[in-house]
This record gives structure tokens, sequence and C-alpha cells, in this order.
């Protein structure tokens, strides 16, 4: 049985699990698609046929069976999760780079499925936001908030292109009703604080507060997909509940020490990409710690990590650096968490 399964339910198959964590992606997928656009699910066409594509070259470099390896489907949720933390009108030639990198360099040159210490999904994003901070930081304002919104024609013309037939480019869709452009709240958020805004200010500004409305329905769509991963036991609760729960608190104690500097919980939990890094990121099974124990220590880690690099670091949306911070971290979990085996006897060590 390959590490695929260490919490997941043992009694479905691999590529049927990969499957139905794909299908709670939708809720979610949805929710971004109608308020970010077409973009999105150009993205995931992108980046789901990148990834299959270059798990296919690789197994095939390997002297491996191709079309067995890639029905297990994990190259295709790698890609999925890709494609919605990118934003949606990244060039064309970025997503397949990351994506590329995800498969080839931090999944299958370990050995793949099972034997990658870090998340690839995870891999792949942090690579294209380390090489490619502008264009990675490119969202779209919500439709209420932009002056204009491109439809699929627009949208692949952007991608592939660079611009529209009509010569519109994604700093054009970027423009907010006044003339001005908007990141996500994550990141007006900061840039708002080191500018010497107060949270009481930050709050005030309506066009902020309707560019967050969105991302709290995407959250709540990533949200029910979760809920139908836990209730389907295709993950368990340890590792979301308690990265939720670590957010919330570390949140909330910073904003009871000084409520104009930092953020309250609930902008942490329902702005970026909480909700997916909680129950679709967070749990992957093969990254992740095993043991009961080790899981909840895990999830509470990353969530201290989220909260930290958010509020003082240098990037807006700390899921991805989490994560693999505690991948790193993860071997050492287990080791210090794992069960004792029933009937086995502890050594006392006597010294003269």
């Amino acid at each position: 049985m390959s590490n695929s399964h260490a919490f997941l339910n043992d009694a479905r198959p691999t590529h049927q699990l990969m499957m139905l964590v794909c299908l709670a992606l939708i809720p979610g997928a949805a929710a971004q698609i109608h308020f970010l656009g077409w973009g999105i699910l150009i993205n995931l066409f992108i980046c789901a046929g990148t990834a299959i594509l270059a798990e296919m070259l690789i197994l095939k470099l390997r002297n491996k069976p191709p079309l067995e390896t890639v029905k297990d489907n994990s190259a295709l949720l790698t890609g999925l999760l890709i494609g919605l933390a990118i934003p949606p009108l990244l060039p064309w030639w970025m997503s397949m780079v990351g994506v590329g990198f995800a498969i080839i360099i931090a999944k299958q040159i370990y050995g793949g499925l099972g034997f990658n210490p870090f998340n690839p999904a995870m891999v792949g994003y942090v690579l294209l936001l380390i090489s490619f901070p502008v264009e990675m930081t490119a969202w779209l304002p919500s439709p209420d908030l932009a002056t204009a919104t491109p439809n699929i024609i627009e949208s692949i013309q952007i991608i592939f292109f660079g611009q529209t037939s009509s010569g519109a480019n994604i700093i054009d869709y970027q423009k907010l009703a006044d003339g001005f452009t908007m990141a996500t709240p994550l990141d007006h958020s900061k840039t708002a604080f080191s500018l010497g805004n107060m949270t009481s200010e930050i709050f005030q500004n309506s066009q902020f507060l309707k560019g967050t409305d969105h991302w709290f329905w995407i959250n709540l769509g990533y949200l029910v997909g979760g809920i139908y991963l836990l209730i389907s036991r295709i993950i368990h609760w340890h590792i979301p509940v308690s990265f939720l729960l670590s957010i919330a608190t570390c949140s909330t104690l910073l904003f009871l020490i000084d409520d104009q500097n930092y953020l309250p919980a609930s902008f942490h939990l329902f702005a970026g990409a909480t909700m997916l890094g909680a129950f679709f990121i967070a749990t992957d099974p093969v990254t992740a710690s095993t043991t009961f124990k080790g899981r909840i220590i895990y999830a509470v880690l990353i969530g201290v990590f989220v909260v930290v690099i958010r509020t003082f670091g240098g990037y807006p949306d700390a899921i991805a650096f989490a994560v693999l911070l505690l991948n790193i971290a993860t071997p050492t979990i287990d080791h210090y968490t794992k069960p004792k085996v029933y009937g086995e006897k502890i050594e006392v060590k006597v010294y003269d």
C-alpha cells in the first residue's frame, strides 16, 4: 500500500480518492470562475493538461507504464490545485512552467506518488511566485468594482497573446471604477499597514470591503467541498480543524493586543486561500504527518506560520510557504508522535 493511504479511507483505491477530492473542488472553483472570470477555467485546462502530459513524459523516460500511473489522478489533482492558486490571466507558458516543475522535479524525481517529501502543487506555486512576482499578484477585482471584465474569448487572447484583439491587456481589466487598481484583500491590507493606515481606516474603504466579499464566497465554496470530504471520510478532521483553529487563535491574540495594527480572525479565515489550504493542500496524504498527534501538531504549526508570515513577512498569503516549511518537519514530527505498539516494553535504564 502506498503512502497515499496514510490518512484516507483505505477501503477506496487511490484513483477514486483523488477523483473525489477533485470533485470536491467544484464549489470553490465555480465561485472563482463566477467572481474572477473565465481565466480560471482556462487555467484549469492548461494546468491539468500540462500535469498529465508531464507525468506521462517523465514516466516514459523512466521506462514505467505512463497510462497506468496517470490513472491514479494525482497529477490531475496537482494541476487543478495550481490552476486555482494562480491569477486568472497568468500567461500560459508561466502556468506550464510551474506545473511542469511541480510534476517533474517535486514529484517524479523523488520516485513519484508516495515518495515526494514536498507538496508538488505548492512547490510549483512558490517557484512561480518567486520567479514572476508581478504576474503572480495580478488578480482581477470583483465584477461590481471593475470597469470591464473579459469574456471567455478575451481571456484566451490575454492568456496566450498578452492582449485582446482590441488591444486591451490585463492592466485595463484590473482598473476599478475610479481608475485605480486593487490587489487581493490580503495584499491591499499589507500595503495599507506599511503606509501607516490603521485597521479601522482600512475597513472604512468601501472598495476594500466590496473586494473582500467575493473572496468570502470563494472560501465558503471550498469550505463546502471540505465538509464533503470530512463527511465522506476521505480526510480526517485533525488537520483542517487544527489548522483553522490555529489561525483563528493566533490572529485573535494579535487583534486583542492591538486591534488597529492587526487583522481580525474572520478576515484571516475568509480572505486568500485559507479554506483551500485547510482542506485540499495541508491534508496532502503523502507529505503531511501520518500520526494522530502528529497531524494536530503539523496543522497547528502551519496555522501559526500562516499568521506570522501574513502579518510580519513579505508575502500576503503564506499558505504555500507554511506548508512547505512543515513538510520539512514532517519526518521529525512523525518520529516523536508515533504510537507505542501494544505490548511493547519500555526500557528503563538504571545508573549506578
